[in-house]
């Protein structure tokens, strides 16, 4: 995932809605070594940014309400959150929060696709997102399962911008000639009540050890670890965390 920061439509944060923030920070630290630091400001309500070598690499914040699912939520920078969220929603999408600012350090949005995937919208001030991607134990890739990919494809390249590499299994999606994600047909091997979602894949050393340690952590491994059977296909897992969370793990193939 080579676009990062604030590029307009490149994905900028990744964070996760745990029931138990103490036990995610826990199991994230353990798993990829993350040292997880509080805001004390009792206005962000707990909310936990993960660092790698002093950078931010994620956050972990605790359920506002116990009906909210316990999930990884994918921003995607804009310079106008507002505009953007009103462009998103003729698209298609479904405004759920905001535009709402964020103390001085940035301004909001939390929407879900045409195909019922949720995303967020971020417009950076104080804060601009990943300190620290493309490196072993941060994130490199994002997906997205939906059981409508055209749909999916053209909402964000209508909404965002995207680029769209084309192809009958696995779209992929990115900006300025560069990948940084795919989109993937849920199909029979997700049950039905299963809504579209987005994944954050991390890049690691090692895909088998990763998903060795999480489920020694407590955490099950859903899928892999398995090479991908295509040209520079990389090797990978997907794994769920012990409250339920899911998110992938990958690492190139030695060529």
């Amino acid at each position: 995932m080579k676009v990062i920061g604030n590029l307009p439509g490149a994905p900028c944060w990744a964070q996760l809605s745990a029931r138990d923030s103490e036990a995610a920070q826990k199991f994230y630290g353990q798993l990829f070594g993350w040292t997880a630091e509080t805001d004390p400001d009792p206005q962000y309500g707990g909310y936990t940014t993960f660092s790698l070598g002093g950078r931010p690499a994620a956050a972990v914040a605790p359920l506002m309400n116990p009906q909210q699912p316990v999930m990884w939520l994918l921003s995607f920078a804009t310079p106008g959150v507002d505009a953007a969220a009103e462009s998103a929603k003729g698209a298609g999408a479904q405004v759920w929060m905001g535009p709402m600012d964020v103390g001085d350090l940035g301004r909001w949005a939390l929407l879900s696709d045409p195909t019922g995937a949720p995303f967020a919208l971020w417009e950076a001030k104080k804060f601009s997102g990943f300190g620290v991607a493309d490196e072993p134990n941060s994130l490199g890739w994002v997906d997205l399962s939906t059981r409508d990919v055209a749909a999916a494809v053209g909402f964000y390249r209508e909404a965002l911008g995207w680029q769209v590499w084309p192809n009958e299994q696995y779209p992929m999606v990115g900006l300025s000639d560069t990948m940084f994600g795919g989109v993937m047909e849920m199909g029979e091997m997700f049950p039905p009540e299963v809504p579209s979602h987005w994944n954050p894949f991390f890049l690691v050393s090692d895909v088998d050890a990763t998903a060795a340690k999480a489920g020694q952590l407590g955490g099950e491994v859903l899928h892999g670890p398995v090479d991908v059977e295509m040209e520079n296909g990389p090797r990978l897992a997907v794994i769920r965390d012990p409250q339920g969370a899911t998110f992938g793990v990958f690492a190139p193939r030695e060529s």
